[in-house]
């Protein structure tokens, strides 16, 4: 997803929660990892009744929704796994076959010795081995404000209304 790889690199998650304008409760997870370029990695979910699981709608302009089923991971935390996914442009929607497309497995949890969030992710494909993956420690910074507050950075380019 990104050409570049490394250790120690400093990343910030932004997690706004609101309602957007088609009603639904939104949590986003925009990650900026500071490589020398920076890069961001955008996912904005959603609960569907209709799936009765959760929705990841990713990237800034939500081309890719992804089914994720959530759990408790063995060490206590929260355990988030992608199923199946989707592409929306326009006109033009179909569902990945699992030739191409990989499975994402994240972990977060709060290490209570080290005062601190810890998440791990990897990402693989059944043929073609690890596509991505990362890990590492944060902090958090809560900070109380309305929805009217959300960055409209933040916020996605375009809403995804199919599921």
């Amino acid at each position: 997803m990104f050409p570049e790889h490394g250790r120690d690199v400093p990343f910030t998650i932004e997690n706004y929660a609101y309602v957007d304008p088609l009603g639904r409760e939104t949590v986003s997870w925009v990650r900026t990892f500071a490589t020398k370029r920076k890069r961001r990695f955008d996912a904005y979910m959603i609960f569907s009744e209709e799936r009765g699981c959760i929705i990841d709608y990713l990237g800034t302009h939500q081309h890719l929704a992804v089914d994720i089923q959530v759990s408790v991971a063995d060490n206590g935390g929260l355990r988030l796994r992608s199923g199946e996914q989707r592409f929306y442009e326009g006109p033009v929607a179909f569902r990945f076959p699992w030739l191409f497309t990989g499975v994402a497995d994240v972990c977060e949890w709060y290490d209570d010795d080290q005062e601190c969030f810890c998440i791990d992710v990897s990402a693989k494909n059944r043929i073609w081995g690890g596509l991505f993956g990362y890990c590492g420690r944060f902090t958090v910074d809560w900070v109380k404000m309305s929805p009217e507050q959300v960055p409209s950075a933040i916020l996605p380019k375009r809403l995804e209304t199919r599921v």
